[in-house]
């Protein structure tokens, strides 16, 4: 008899190290609705995570402190059990010499990549065979500036990884750019390739590539926009086809992006603003890779920083950061439009969320 798999759903957030800040959930497939099974304790915000589904590691941003007392970016491993998804300490590493906002695997789980706001750089580190995070192996600084007061610098704040592991891309909102590397998972290297420019003043914060097709999405914090792009997979190169806004027209309030998620079916692409406060969604067209607006979903709650759709894309759980909560939304397949569940779970300042399969 075949064994059914359960999903587990960790949480990462906001917190003083003498609080939780990393929690596992049982997530109820069913329902869409999320139980608090296992917190952690000692990181400092530890607000993004990345998961190895397949070796049962977690890695969890933190913020660490240098040989002179400076606040830099850290990095801490941890021991997934796979039946009961407790998470047991392995290792902490320094990885950069500013604070860090955003970690991710490459898809073979080798090595780790980290992005500073603050520092305006990226990281790389190597996964160590019992999943223990390594010494940072290469740092790429970025250098320059845009048009509005808060890109007077580089502000590196995310990084994607192509569908063929082949190119890791950096959205800096400093820059107006995404700064794409190749990667050289050999040598530990992140080398650097091309870059492609948005609109002044956008801001890119998060991408997303399609699953299926050779297009790419990066939501701008500073403009309220997404830009969709077409990709070549072979050279590494992102063409802008659209750039549309996330707001309704009426709203003159004020508003900045945060994250953004293609649905497993690569039908519709999802994106959240903090401000109005709302998941827009798109439909993607699967020709062209443009998007139309189908609806801007309300998160029920205030500053929706980050959300995930579940693996098999039947609910999208919204972090509003600011409420303490995570709020469960039933996804029409069909249409693509958000409706709540009733499911809300209260967390303080929930930052990320990462699924994960277990046996």
């Amino acid at each position: 008899m075949e064994k059914k798999k359960k999903t587990l759903a960790f949480i990462g957030s906001y917190a003083d190290s003498n609080n939780p800040g990393v929690y596992t959930c049982q997530y109820d497939e069913k329902n869409g609705s999320l139980e608090v099974t296992h917190q952690v304790n000692g990181l400092q915000n530890p607000t993004f995570l990345t998961v190895d589904a397949s070796n049962w590691k977690l890695y969890a941003l933190t913020e660490g402190v240098d040989e002179n007392q400076q606040r830099c970016g850290a990095a801490t491993s941890y021991e997934i059990n796979s039946a009961t998804g407790e998470l047991t300490f392995l290792n902490n590493e320094i990885t950069l010499p500013a604070t860090t906002c955003h970690i991710t695997l490459d898809h073979t789980n080798q090595v780790v990549m980290v992005a500073s706001y603050h520092g305006g750089m990226v990281g790389l580190s190597p996964v160590l065979a019992d999943g223990r995070i390594g010494t940072t192996a290469d740092i790429q600084q970025h250098h320059g500036a845009s048009v509005l007061s808060v890109q007077d610098r580089p502000r590196a704040h995310s990084v994607f990884l192509d569908r063929a592991n082949r190119y890791a891309g950096v959205c800096d909102l400093g820059l107006d750019k995404i700064m794409m590397y190749k990667l050289d998972i050999p040598a530990k290297r992140l080398i650097p390739h091309n870059e492609v420019k948005v609109d002044p003043g956008s801001g890119p914060r998060h991408f997303a590539f399609h699953p299926s097709y050779a297009f790419g999405y990066v939501i701008n914090e500073l403009g309220s926009t997404v830009t969709a792009f077409s990709y070549n997979e072979e050279l590494g190169e992102l063409t802008e086809i659209q750039t549309i806004s996330t707001l309704p027209e009426s709203y003159d309030g004020e508003n900045a992006c945060a994250d953004i998620h293609v649905s497993p079916d690569g039908k519709f692409l999802y994106g959240s603003n903090r401000g109005h406060d709302s998941i827009v969604v798109y439909a993607i067209d699967a020709a062209t890779g443009k998007l139309t607006v189908v609806e801007y979903a309300p998160t029920l709650g205030k500053h929706p920083r980050n959300f995930a759709i579940s693996p098999d894309g039947q609910f999208v759980l919204v972090a509003n950061k600011d409420s303490d909560h995570i709020v469960s939304f039933s996804r029409d397949s069909q249409s693509g439009k958000l409706v709540p569940t009733g499911s809300v779970l209260n967390v303080s300042k929930p930052v990320c969320i990462k699924f994960a399969s277990v046996e």
